[in-house]
């Protein structure tokens, strides 16, 4: 197994650890990006007072549904996903900040 092959099924297994789908056809590049856009969208989560324990794609019952990832639609194409996780990251940040 290549370095790459390496640092993508490393990178797949931390999207799917947070609930995130990842399909076989995923390519590494695309995986790199959705993994970013995805700490983008939790650093946002934590600096307006979410709980990434509870506020997440494995959660039945999210503290706020605001804090949550949007899920992957069937087929969805890697790129168009992590546009929609940037467009809910960008509404999260006009979200009101949970107080501490």
């Amino acid at each position: 197994m290549s370095e790459r092959e390496d640092v993508a099924g490393e990178v797949t297994d931390r999207l799917r650890r947070r609930g995130v789908t990842v399909g076989g056809s995923d390519k590494p590049d695309d995986l790199a990006e959705l993994l970013s856009a995805v700490e983008r969208c939790e650093a946002a989560v934590e600096a307006h007072g979410g709980d990434l324990m509870v506020d997440d794609l494995k959660s039945s019952r999210p503290d706020d549904r605001h804090f949550v990832l949007p899920r992957r639609g069937h087929a969805e194409p890697t790129m168009a996903y992590v546009a929609r996780i940037d467009e809910a990251t960008a509404n999260l940040r006009r979200h009101r900040r949970r107080p501490d």
